[in-house]
Order: C-alpha cells, then sequence, then structure tokens
C-alpha cells in the first residue's frame, strides 16, 4: 500500500527553463568580470553551497572583493536578481502540478520533498505557493547532506513515519535520485514533463524507470496500485 509520495523540487515540481535565467554567466555579467574569471571561483564552490557550508550571498561577496569589484551596491543587486528569478519559476508550473498535489491530499496521500538546492533557493522553496502541501521537507542546504545521500532520503521517510516499500518517489533523475529511492525500496518515477531537447537541464529521459509524462500520471499510477 502507498501512503506517501516524495518529490524533487527542481525540474520536478518547477524548471528553471521556462522563465528567464540567472546563472554564472548573468552574474559575471552584472559583476563587470569576464565570465572565466567568474566560474573558476564560483564553480568550485557549489557543494558547501549545496550542503549549508556556505550561503550564495557570501560566495559572491567574496568574488567580487577577490576581483576587486566588490560594493553593497552590486551584491544587493546580484543578490536581489538571483532571489527574483528563482521566485519566477514558481509563475511558471505545469498547470496539472497543484492539481496533481491537491488530488493526493484529497486521498490522504503523504507528502514529502527531498531536494539539493542552496541557501536562496531554500528561502524561496519555503516561501513558495507549493510550500503548504508538503508533510515533510529535507533540503540539502539544511540538512548538511545532499542527494544522492541515502540518509537524506531516510530522514524524510522517518519523518513521515513511512516504510520505504510505501513511498513513491517522483524526481527528474538527476542526482541519482531514483537508483538511490529504488535501491532504498520506493517506487521510482521518472518526470519527464518538464525535459526538453536543447536545455541544460542536468537529466535525460531513463528507460529503465516509469515514466510519467504528466503531473496527473502520478495520481493515475496510484490508482493503478
Amino acid at each position: 500500500m502507498i501512503r506517501a509520495v516524495i518529490f524533487d523540487m527542481f525540474e520536478t515540481l518547477i524548471t528553471h527553463y521556462n522563465s528567464p535565467q540567472y546563472f554564472g554567466v548573468h552574474m559575471a555579467k552584472d559583476a563587470g568580470i569576464p565570465e572565466d574569471r567568474f566560474q573558476i571561483l564560483w564553480r568550485p564552490t557549489e557543494y558547501n553551497r549545496t550542503i549549508g557550508r556556505v550561503t550564495f550571498e557570501d560566495v559572491v561577496e567574496m568574488i567580487l572583493r577577490e576581483n576587486h569589484c566588490y560594493s553593497e551596491k552590486v551584491l544587493k543587486k546580484i543578490v536581489e536578481k538571483r532571489i527574483a528569478t528563482k521566485e519566477e519559476c514558481f509563475r511558471h508550473l505545469h498547470p496539472d502540478i497543484i492539481p496533481m498535489l491537491s488530488a493526493l491530499k484529497q486521498r490522504g496521500i503523504l507528502i514529502g520533498l527531498i531536494s539539493n538546492c542552496f541557501s536562496e533557493e531554500a528561502k524561496v522553496i519555503r516561501n513558495s505557493v507549493l510550500f503548504p502541501y508538503f508533510d515533510a521537507v529535507y533540503l540539502s542546504y539544511e540538512q548538511g547532506i545532499q542527494k544522492p545521500d541515502e540518509n537524506i532520503f531516510r530522514r524524510c521517510v522517518d519523518n513521515l513515519s513511512v516504510k520505504t516499500e510505501e513511498c513513491v518517489y517522483v524526481g527528474d533523475g538527476g542526482s541519482y535520485e531514483l537508483e538511490t529511492a529504488r535501491k532504498l525500496g520506493m517506487k521510482a518515477l521518472q518526470a519527464v514533463w518538464y525535459l526538453r531537447d536543447g536545455t541544460r537541464q542536468p537529466a535525460k529521459r531513463m528507460h529503465d524507470f516509469i515514466q510519467m509524462e504528466s503531473p496527473l500520471d502520478v495520481v493515475s499510477f496510484l490508482n493503478e496500485k
């Protein structure tokens, strides 16, 4: 019996690719720094940003100072634009995301969230229109560990007070999340409704997992169980 559905956030419940983006190349331009000089300092911080060792603001300030162009004005501009683009993602949801979450709630299904994220994303997630639907939220920035570490999955399952075999995990397939979920005994489904060719999305179709073409396919999958 399925008692809980646990979701990934990025490219599953929301996508970066239906709205304006603000990644390293854009931040470098606003900082007035050549992209290669920005990226050589930015990219190595990803792990520490993901597990909460440093904040987004800390890293941007470091990069600006290292390039002798720090000012509160420039830092504020970059931080505000980054947060605004993350918030914008929640205004471009697949039209069936909220109906899916509502249908799960109506059935009494518990809903969990496990997401690799940075400091600025954690704040946006907690303030988002989707946050009230979750019964358990496990964000890497807050947990100090990231997918595919099994412990972040176990923490979420334990919080929901269910067994792994009573869970369905739904994600786009990045960060070896589907493999880990399946290894732990969950039903692992690939969300492909946001996947598009020609983007920088980290995942592609993985045909050894059942694919969900639409969010409401998740509800249909449960109806068949």
